[in-house]
């Protein structure tokens, strides 16, 4: 792993010059305690990937909640996304990528020293593991359509609220809403990515964040050791 991660820039360089279907050949190989995070890293997406809903967050706006007589202050705009294990044509690797579809972009494709930004053959760019930053966070989400059977529902609200919360009279066949918690993880870097997914699973996208933040403290570590 040390010298994978001495190596990083090199390897990028030398995949950003596939401009047709040849492939680049990435060999990488684990000392045991690096390999010990990134199998946990492994395996716990592996369980994010089995949660029943997965969003990606397209667009998001503010709303006046008194006018729209709401208990949402922010109104999202959400598309189902699909993530799991997958290989690309243009890079073989011992360790399938960590995939997550984005509805308005190109995809990303977690390798363990690189992200791959993919669009297609022509299309792509790469940045090293360091530069991607990944946050978790709970979102408190209030739900119009079928809660996920992996979600928690934290309280209800209803379809129209007064501003202290008090359902308002003034409408006929008012009705509640759940108020469910999801998990919310948030991809950037300082070269333009900027991407959000709501998870249904809470404890999955929270163990995601977390393991994927020790991988990354791990390698810059063994980085600055070389």
């Amino acid at each position: 792993m040390n010298e994978d991660i001495s190596f990083q820039k090199e390897a990028l360089k030398e995949t950003q010059l596939v401009i047709d279907n040849s492939a680049v050949n990435i060999d990488i190989q684990f000392d045991d305690p690096t390999k010990r995070k990134y199998d946990r890293l492994y395996n716990v997406f592996k369980n994010l990937s089995t949660s029943h809903r997965i969003w990606d967050i397209t667009g998001a706006h503010f709303q006046d909640r008194v006018a729209a007589r709401s208990s949402a202050s922010t109104l999202v705009n959400r598309r189902d996304a699909k993530i799991g294990l997958r290989l690309l044509p243009i890079i073989n690797s011992n360790y399938e990528a960590l995939y997550f579809q984005n509805r308005n972009g190109a995809d990303l494709y977690l390798y363990p020293t690189f992200i791959l930004l993919y669009t297609n053959d022509k299309n792509f760019a790469l940045i090293g593991i360091d530069e991607l930053n990944v946050t978790f966070s709970s979102v408190n989400f209030t739900e119009t359509s079928t809660v996920p059977q992996d979600s928690k529902v934290i309280r209800k609200t209803w379809a129209k609220v007064n501003k202290n919360g008090t359902p308002d009279k003034r409408f006929k066949n008012n009705y509640q809403i759940p108020v469910v918690q999801y998990g919310r993880l948030r991809f950037s870097s300082s070269t333009g990515i900027n991407e959000e997914y709501q998870i249904s699973n809470f404890e999955f996208a929270e163990q995601f964040g977390n393991a994927f933040q020790e991988y990354k403290t791990l390698c810059r570590v063994i980085d600055r050791m070389n």
